[in-house]
């Protein structure tokens, strides 16, 4: 079972990095190099919405520390267009500019290509709600872990 647990921690790392590979490919096939593979899923999970720099992460469209950073060299390429709030000078509400919305259609296409070419040949819809399902249980657990701390072992 320790195995299997490990084994599927390291896939989904591998995967991840993978992702952003092919998302990089796809940008230097365009000639895109005024954004990273990072920046343009951050900017394709905004899609339509207008968000808070917090609501990036809040919401999960970016997991990393340093979301204020990639948000303002997006705004400086001119891919999010940036707004302060009238109530609160704090706050900077982004949301996607023209350029950004060229990108995101880009991004889009790009996934519905993935699904002609992965569906049924590598997996079905079957398989990736399988998946799925899995690895919300097990992001379930690991935020429950996290938010718990270490516990004693089983009969302490």
């Amino acid at each position: 079972m320790k195995n299997a647990y490990l084994d599927t921690i390291r896939l989904i790392e591998r995967l991840h990095r993978q992702f952003l590979e092919v998302v990089k490919g796809e940008l230097d096939r365009r000639g895109i190099q005024d954004i990273n593979n990072v920046q343009a899923l951050i900017l394709y999970n905004i899609g339509s919405d207008d968000l808070t720099v917090g609501e990036l992460t809040n919401r999960g469209y970016y997991l990393g520390s340093n979301v204020s950073y990639n948000v303002r060299k997006m705004a400086e390429s001119d891919y999010l267009a940036q707004e302060r709030s009238p109530h609160d000078r704090r706050s900077v509400r982004v949301k996607l500019s023209a350029k950004g919305q060229k990108l995101w259609k880009t991004i889009d296409e790009m996934f519905d290509r993935h699904l002609k070419e992965l569906l049924p040949n590598f997996a079905t819809e079957a398989d990736l709600n399988g998946a799925s399902g899995a690895l919300r249980k097990l992001e379930r657990f690991l935020v429950e872990a996290a938010q718990q701390g270490p516990r004693p072992p089983p009969g302490a």
